[in-house]
């Protein structure tokens, strides 16, 4: 069971959601950013990155704390949950593995939301075979020199700071030649492009480019060749947390449809008389609450050093999967209404559906499980 203070923790988030998200989540998109004044925010509440160690600024919460407060701001806008969740995907890394001041500063502007952070590992070449990155990273005295491009990387040209994966050893090294930096947005030589995508335009996505960076050797994150290490530890944690984005932002459209079928008549009658009508949002109901139940499980796991790898891999696979199955029920539901763009499932519908492949397809997640469960690495 929750504690009081989570619920406080939760009950906090949810009003924010209700009172500043959800009113302009439409408007958002429209806009293709997300308010910094409203991440800042955000991070007096206390509602971005409370997971992160205490010393660095954070609240050091629980895994399962900050689940909660993710699922309730993406009940009211899944994009500005996105801001949270890369804060404490990048500063867990950042906090175990760059050094106390380098951590201190940016997790600290982080969860002050003040600055936005980004992770930068997927390639123009494909997104799956992550270990296979060509980015290079040149050592030349007191700095690497970063050469290459970054593709399909969330809030490219907004973030201010980057966890970036490049390969300072050969390509035969595989996932053992690849080392992790922390770089700042702001210097010579990075440009970014954003693409056109069909939802999540408040994040944004695109690509960074790196022309001779020079990028302090202090900015590296742990030991050379080791960053591929992080960044699969860093995924069992996100794919949990965008589980419940996923069910959160679902959870929403059914919440607005039940609302719905019990004030629309048709034949004198609401429409929630009609067992075809109610009975598809039913079983939606049951689906998230179980697809819920089982990342706040993944995430408990994490909070007591248990392996959940194969359980966030499921996570992963049925959050995005079942919420673009109900918000689409939902969008069905609402009848000629629900095909306008002037109602949010269609919004929703587009947001969710990305996330069937950012961090990772269906298709991986079944492979991780399937490792996972014979026992291969």
């Amino acid at each position: 069971m929750p504690t009081e203070e989570q619920l406080a923790f939760q009950q906090t988030a949810e009003r924010f959601a209700r009172e500043k998200l959800a009113p302009r989540f439409m408007a958002r998109e429209a806009e293709g950013c997300v308010d910094r004044a409203l991440v800042q925010e955000m991070g007096s509440l206390g509602l971005i990155g409370p997971d992160l160690p205490e010393q660095y600024g954070g609240l050091g919460a629980s895994a399962e704390t900050t689940g909660m407060v993710i699922e309730a701001l993406a009940y009211g806008d899944l994009n500005v949950s996105y801001v949270s969740l890369l804060a404490s995907l990048n500063g867990q890394i950042i906090a175990r593995h760059a050094n106390p001041a380098l951590a201190k500063h940016w997790i600290g502007r982080a969860v002050a939301g003040e600055a936005l952070l980004a992770l930068a590992l997927t390639e123009p070449r494909g997104g799956s075979d992550a270990a296979k990155l060509m980015l290079s990273a040149r050592r030349d005295g007191d700095h690497y020199v970063i050469n290459g491009e970054k593709s399909s990387i969330s809030m490219a040209d907004q973030a201010d700071a980057a966890v970036v994966f490049a390969r300072t050893g050969t390509v035969e090294a595989g996932a053992r030649g690849v080392s992790a930096f922390l770089v700042p947005m702001d210097l010579p030589g990075i440009s970014t492009s954003r693409f056109n995508d069909l939802g999540s335009k408040a994040v944004g996505r695109g690509s960074i480019f790196f022309d001779d960076v020079r990028v302090p050797v202090d900015h590296r994150l742990a030991d050379e060749g080791m960053g591929f290490v992080q960044v699969m530890q860093g995924f069992d944690y996100s794919r949990a947390l965008i589980g419940l984005q996923c069910c959160a932002a679902a959870q929403a459209s059914l919440d607005e449809s039940w609302k719905y079928v019990t004030e629309r008549e048709a034949f004198g009658a609401p429409i929630a008389q009609y067992q075809g009508v109610t009975f598809p949002l039913a079983e939606g109901e049951g689906l998230i609450a179980a697809v819920r139940q089982l990342c706040f499980h993944t995430l408990r796991l994490r909070d007591t050093g248990a392996a959940h790898t194969a359980e966030a891999a499921m996570c992963k696979w049925l959050g995005p999967k079942t919420a673009v199955d109900v918000i689409h029920q939902c969008l069905l539901t609402h009848g000629h209404y629900g095909w306008s763009l002037d109602l949010p499932h269609q919004q929703r519908l587009r947001d969710v559906m990305g996330l069937e492949i950012g961090d990772g397809t269906a298709q991986i997640m079944k492979m991780i499980v399937a490792r996972t469960r014979t026992g291969r690495k």
